[in-house]
């Protein structure tokens, strides 16, 4: 690798010799060149020599008596610089005054030894080797110039096989194989005709051969004229290969090696253990294996030894240096003594215990120390407690300068002396030190930024780390015997970032949500809710004061009730209030209005009070405030003296009735499937629906129960009040419990799920208080083991989600305030079922909307264009008509490498518009990985308790208004209801109007989407009330209805083949069954399934009424629920697809569901969506796929080839919209993106990963996943290329490819035209512009070589290839630093150094200089 410069060079030649001495003596050491950015290439033989101080003749090492290195050895002195510092190895010269000179005697350089960790050595190969990373590498790049195999070319290299070199007048062709004996028999037939070779001389030579530039322009006539894709891919591979050596000036013979490197000998060390015995690395073997054979192959050539002897000699030196480059790529791994497999160089690089990730991104630091953490109610927020020994040993050198400083020691000794004795001058100076000096605070794992924080720390005694329990959420620690680490920031800057950026003060909303960190939890809520209850009839009700104090002392009097209703003035107002409260209100801050706390505080008001403090006060006021909170919460929770007894667990009276209830219903289902009316997938659906009911319903008596008291008040009357019950208190507060534990306390554990994720039908109907049966216990075991299996598992998963994550986002930075895009995506409020999930104002709170929004009704306007929404504007849209906003997105922003300021919004960290320089990218990836492992790996809910929702099975409206119907299709049935037929009907819900006596739609308020089967009782146009059902379907069954009456006849229903009649062992009933028939040979070949309808009289096919034949096409698993010749009626079900809703909620839910779709990779069951809108019939069928085409009205239809037996969306003769689902199933992400484009897309990421992490009730914002979604669109691929550079089919960068057509455009030639590609996280992050990222994440021998082929260059864009090259990242600060760079100032800086030299210069030239 070398790097690219930009450092000005030195005028060297202006000074003298003796001027440059002095030079030398006072330069200050140079911080290592100045770069912009790295190249990586192929190194070229004269390259290797050029690096190297001397030639590896021998194979030893260090000699075994005098323990010195050996001449011309792995360790030689002479070529890798001295042992000892300004020492040579006989010892003549000795000291610095020698520095320099080359001893005469042994031939080693008098210089300092750390020179051993920088020269390098070579070895002259006797014969070329090939270097395996170019040859096994995938696909092999020696075989993709050539054009060969690499089976073909490893017989080659491995003397098995000759290859023809030149033809001359014989049938042979040029690179064409041959065995030893045809060999020689085609010498004996041509003599000298023709030329073959064998082994990497071979191999080399028809490198060196190789015309590149013919080459390349043959290959792209041959890509204009092939017409077969195969042959395509191939020679665009090639073409790649070839482009990149052209462009790289690469040579292709370079990559047969005639000379390898040595590393460093301190690179690869010789180290003495006792016992006289010496560990060394693995190279070290290996170099010797090497150096071995290429000396016996050099002795061999001299004794002119049989040809097949030399060969063999050949083979086995290119397996030595295989095995040295890259050990066990290639045949059997070389084993060390033990039997170990060697590491070779590549392995050096690889993994996590590569020089990548265990060296180079990732270091130790000092001035770190780590202990127990105990729990510091008495700190401020800002500060931790620092026990002294441990804050005496990090601060050492800033105590040692303070005693200096003050005289009380004359040297360092012996200010480590008096550190050590630990005299009291000594505490303190450590006070002093320390005061105002913060520390960072660090708890594992660090899975987002506030992992890390700092504080000012305060001296305690003891061995533990004080902590503030404020602090907690954010770091995820408890007091358990956690540990934490200390870290000392040194330099003045580094506090001043830890003060500003990183201290606990500054950072009080969560990044990934915006919403508070620095919460009160658990005892603190408890004590603030019990001070804020009210309680009736107790001493000091009704009593009036003027004011706080008074309050305070009846309360202290014993005379008001810490939960009297009292009324008290405060702030110039009477309020009514309770005791609590209003000791509550002396801490309030001054822009807080009373009425926030004057109410029951749990958690969730917590919260938005500190939210709300924040917004309104800043952060000095939250965090004295949050401080003030949590002390009286403290102080209060231990005067309530709650606690958890078996009484407080109320089992409420009504669970028996209840519970006999569900038994009896379940009783009834049981007789309907004896009978025969339901088949047992339906039963099973029905018996869990019932008996999720009955649980939710003794969960709710019971949560009745507990939750109130009835008591008496002053008067005398009884009434109600909240409970003051332990157990309802802790759960209602928010402090610890939910509701579902609760439930499992008192109400009923309900419905557990077995191992493989079904529920099971019976239920367990006792809580834990009554106590379980052996077998109700032993049904328990397997959800919690499940959970525990569950846990241990996603640890792992989320910690590598979250390291994908930060790779692939890592290079996205903020980098300018606005690209001036007039793209966006538009949001609206989230809504399913009936429920409102997010609201429009929370998706639009901190982002930017494209184009001024206006009320819809008023015209008034609410906000301008590129304002970033905050709280007052989103409350002034909500209270507006408008009901969705086109707002601008990282993922359309125009900036190149990065977002702009206006398209990300606000810092949700900070409340404000982010910074040009936040590393945006790595926060989004940080907010999503974080809470992955709150995550189930599959469904492991409370102890394993099937959470499933009872299903919807009807449509309600959420307001009143008119009904329209959108794309209805119906079939009146017996009872004269209307029956859904159509897939895609929408009903969508107006406001009333009215109009001239008549009630008219108006603006479109609702949208609901209805499905096939559903039975419809509203007209069109009729007005509704709100909350009115106007249809109906059967949540478990998808129903096959009849569209006209007529005769049921079979088709293709062969009984044992494709129809099954199951009877069941309990009833004795027989129901049929269509089975998947493929594989069965039956006489007809391929086999529909279908029923048809013919008319009653003449038994002719009927038709439906769009004109096609009535047959209805059964997939596999249908129930068939007529007989043949039963006579049917229109909107009659003739068959039923059982849903399997039963699995819990999420099939492939939580962290593996996130992991699909964020790796964009084909869901198990993935659906075929529509590509345009058309007409949907039946093709035929071919090799065990079902035909479907889409007609369109103009245009080509489509042909879409489906599974057998799968569940359609769609039936023969209705009409799709684009983008519409086929099949039963998720759709592809890529498919999305096709069809429906990048908005649609993203809706979809959004909604799918964000549905996941609702689940689990943890809030991410939406443009985290925008974020993330953006970098997975960086690359595109070509269509055509036109006339540019590019290939058809090649993928390139998003930039590169605009970059591109600017060019051609300016030129007056054809752009190229692409198609946008999504790659998931993984493949995006190996394909990132930077080789040094790429090669850091995974697969680091393939990125380097394809990377050193291309001879890339690394513009160091990224943070972490700068962390790598060991330079400041840039963002945050370093931001700022390198844009000075960009600008020029720093050139000036420069310049003035210059000046320094010259200046030298001149002093040197008239003075004469000797040197000791």
């Amino acid at each position: 690798m070398t790097p690219v410069s930009d450092a000005p060079a030195t005028p060297s030649s202006e000074i003298s010799a003796a001027g440059q001495s002095v030079f030398k003596l006072f330069s200050r050491p140079m911080l290592g060149q100045s770069f912009d950015g790295i190249r990586i290439s192929i190194a070229s033989p004269e390259k290797i020599r050029s690096w190297s101080f001397g030639e590896v003749k021998k194979p030893e090492t260090i000699n075994y008596r005098t323990f010195k290195p050996e001449r011309d050895g792995l360790f030689c002195a002479k070529i890798f610089g001295p042992v000892k510092d300004y020492e040579c190895l006989c010892g003549k010269y000795k000291r610095l005054k020698h520095r320099g000179v080359v001893c005469e005697k042994c031939g080693v350089e008098v210089i300092q030894s750390k020179v051993r960790r920088e020269r390098m050595g070579h070895i002259e190969l006797a014969a070329p080797v090939a270097h395996i990373w170019f040859l096994k590498s995938l696909p092999s790049r020696i075989g993709l110039l050539l054009d060969m195999t690499l089976k073909d070319l490893e017989r080659v290299l491995y003397f098995e096989n000759f290859v023809v070199l030149e033809s001359g007048m014989t049938p042979m062709k040029r690179g064409e194989l041959l065995t030893e004996d045809r060999y020689y028999q085609l010498i004996e037939e041509f003599g000298d005709e023709f030329r073959a070779g064998i082994g990497a001389e071979a191999i080399r030579e028809m490198l060196v051969d190789l015309k590149i530039p013919e080459e390349i322009n043959q290959l792209r006539d041959e890509l204009r004229d092939t017409s077969s894709e195969a042959r395509r891919k191939k020679i665009v591979k090639r073409l790649h290969t070839l482009e990149a050596f052209q462009d790289s000036k690469n040579s292709p013979e370079w990559m047969i090696l005639e000379v390898i490197p040595v590393i460093p000998p301190e690179l690869r060390p010789l180290v003495p253990l006792d016992g006289g015995r010496f560990a060394t690395s693995d190279l070290n073997d290996l170099y010797r294996r090497v150096i071995n054979r290429n000396n016996r192959l050099k002795r061999l050539f001299e004794l002119k030894a049989p040809d097949i002897i030399i060969r063999n000699e050949k083979r086995m030196l290119q397996e030595s240096v295989d095995a040295l480059f890259d050990n066990g790529r290639r045949g059997r791994v070389i084993t060390g003594t033990n039997k170990r497999p060697l590491k070779s160089l590549s392995e050096m690089l690889k993994g996590k215990q590569g020089r990548f990730r265990l060296n180079l991104l990732g270091k130790r630091v000092d001035y770190s120390g780590r202990s127990v953490i105990v729990v510091g109610p008495e700190l401020k927020l800002h500060e931790c407690g620092l026990p002294k020994k441990m804050a005496l040993e990090l601060f050492k050198p800033f105590i040692y300068n303070r005693l200096e400083e003050r005289g009380l020691a004359t040297t360092i000794k012996a200010a480590k002396r008096m550190v050590e004795k630990e005299k009291g001058e000594v505490w303190d100076i450590l006070e002093e030190v320390i005061r105002e000096h913060p520390v960072m605070l660090n708890r594992a794992p660090t899975l987002h930024r506030l992992g890390i924080q700092a504080f000012e720390p305060k001296l305690v005694e003891g061995k533990a780390i004080q902590l503030h329990p404020l602090v907690c959420t954010a770091f995820n620690a408890d007091f358990d015997g956690d540990q934490m680490a200390v870290h000392v920031p040194l330099s003045i800057e580094a506090q001043i970032e830890a003060r500003v950026l990183m201290m606990s003060t500054n950072n009080i909303l969560s990044p990934a949500n915006g919403k508070p960190i620095i919460v009160p939890t658990q005892d603190i809520i408890l004590g603030l809710y019990y001070m804020t209850s009210e309680r009736a009839n107790v001493a000091g009700e009704g009593m009036i004061f003027s004011n706080t104090m008074e309050v305070k002392q009846a309360f202290d009097a014993g005379v008001a009730n810490l939960h009297a209703s009292i009324q008290c003035r405060f702030r110039g107002k009477r309020v009514h209030t309770t005791v609590g409260r209003m000791l509550l209100a002396d801490m309030l801050p001054e822009r807080i209005d009373f009425q926030a706390i004057n109410k029951l505080i749990t958690k969730k008001e917590v919260t938005k009070l500190i939210d709300h403090t924040y917004r309104m006060c800043g952060t000095k006021d939250t965090v004295i405030f949050t401080d003030r909170l949590m002390a009286m919460g403290f102080a209060f929770a231990c005067r309530a003296g709650i606690s958890f007894g078996k009484d407080d667990m109320v089992i409420p009276e009504a669970k028996r009735k209840l519970v006999d209830a569900a038994q009896e219903k379940v009783k009834e289902i049981e007789k309907q499937y004896t009978d025969g009316l339901i088949t047992e997938g339906e039963k099973y659906n029905k018996v869990v629906d019932i008996w999720s009911h009955c649980t939710e319903r003794v969960a709710d008596e019971m949560m009745g129960t507990i939750s109130t008291d009835t008591v008496l008040n002053k008067d005398g009357e009884m009434v109600e009040q909240p409970s003051f019950n332990s157990i309802f208190m802790m759960a209602n507060s928010g402090a610890r419990g939910s509701a579902a534990q609760m439930r499992q306390l008192a109400g009923m554990r309900g419905l557990m799920a077995k191992p493989s994720g079904e529920i099971m039908e019976t239920p367990i109907t006792a809580n834990f208080r009554e106590g379980l049966t052996v077998l109700q216990y032993f049904i328990s075991t397997h959800g919690a083991r499940k959970g525990l299996a569950d846990t241990a598992l996603k640890t792992a998963n989320s910690g590598y989600l979250t390291r994908r994550l930060v790779d692939v986002a890592q290079d996205c930075i903020v980098r300018e305030e606005d690209c001036g895009t007039s793209i966006g995506i538009t949001v609206a409020a989230l809504v399913e079922g009936n429920d409102v999930v997010e609201t429009l104002g929370d998706r639009l709170l901190g982002r930017t909307p494209v184009s001024d929004i206006k009320d819809p009704i008023t015209d008034e306007l609410l906000v301008k264009a590129g304002t970033i929404m905050d709280e007052d504007i989103v409350e002034k849209i909500e209270n507006s008509n408008v009901d969705s906003v086109l707002i601008r997105s990282p993922l359309t922003c125009e900036t190149t490498r990065g977002v702009c300021v206006t398209c990300y919004g606000r810092d949700l960290a900070r409340g404000t518009r982010v910074t040009v320089g936040e590393a945006v990218g790595v926060i989004a990836a940080q907010s999503i990985g974080e809470p992955g492992t709150q995550l189930t790996m599959r469904t492991f809910h409370i102890g394993g308790t099937a959470s499933r929702q009872a299903e919807q099975s009807h449509q309600e409206t959420t307001h009143g208004g008119v009904l329209k119907f959108h794309d209805l299709i119906t079939v009146q049935d017996r009872a004269g209801r209307y029956v859904v037929l159509s897939r895609n009907s929408e009903v969508s819900l107006h406001e009333a109007v009215e109009h001239e006596g008549q009630v008219e739609a108006g603006r479109e308020r609702e949208r609901y989407r209805i499905p096939y089967g559903a039975r419809i009782s509203s007209a069109p146009g009729s007005v509704v009330e709100k909350g009115t059902t106007f249809a109906e379907w059967d949540p478990f069954a998808m129903p096959i209805i009849t569209e006209v009456e007529g005769i049921v006849k079979f088709g293709d229903l062969v009984d044992g083949v494709s129809l099954r009649e199951n009877m069941d062992d309990t009833t004795g009933l027989i129901s049929k069954e269509v089975t998947e028939w493929k594989g069965q040979s039956s006489k007809k070949g391929d086999m529909r399934p279908r029923i048809t309808l013919k008319d009653v009289n003449s038994n002719e096919t009927l038709m439906m009424p769009n004109g096609s034949e009535c047959r209805y096409y059964l997939p596999v698993g249908a129930v068939i629920v007529v007989n043949e010749g039963d006579h049917v009626h229109g909107g009659d079900i003739i068959a039923k697809v059982l849903r399997q809703s039963t699995k819990n909620r999420d099939i492939t839910g939580g962290l593996p569901r996130v992991v699909e779709l964020f790796e964009a990779r084909k869901p198990k069951e993935h659906s075929f969506i529509a590509e345009n809108e058309g007409m949907v019939t039946y093709g035929k069928d071919l090799k065990g796929k079902r035909r479907l085409v889409v007609t369109p009205d103009s245009g080509e239809p489509m042909e879409y080839l489906l599974p057998k037996g799968k569940q359609l969306a769609v039936n023969e003769g209705d009409w799709v919209r684009k983008g519409e689902p086929l099949m039963e199933g998720s759709p592809v992400p890529q498919d999305i993106l096709k069809v429906l484009g990048l908005e649609e897309l993203c809706r979809f990421m959004v909604n799918e990963i964000q549905e996941v992490y609702r689940l689990q009730g943890v809030r991410i914002n939406d443009k985290h996943i925008e974020v993330i979604v953006r970098q997975m669109l960086q690359k595109v691929q070509i269509t055509d290329p036109g006339d540019t550079m590019f290939v058809s089919g090649e993928q390139v960068e998003k930039d590169d490819y605009l970059l591109e057509n600017v060019k051609t455009d300016k030129r007056g030639g054809r752009v190229a035209t692409c198609t946008p590609l999504l790659l998931g996280i993984t493949k995006a992050s190996l394909s990132t512009p930077s080789f040094i990222s790429a090669a850091s994440f995974q697969e680091t021998t393939r990125v380097l070589t394809e990377a050193a082929i291309s001879g890339r260059v690394d513009t160091l864009n990224g943070l972490k290839e700068n962390v790598i090259v060991g330079r400041l990242i840039p963002a945050g600060t370093g931001n700022i630093l390198s844009q000075l760079k960009k600008m020029g100032s720093l050139t000036k800086g420069e310049k003035s150094t210059q000046g320094g030299e010259q200046h030298v210069a001149k002093v040197a030239s008239s003075s004469e200089v000797t040197e000791g």
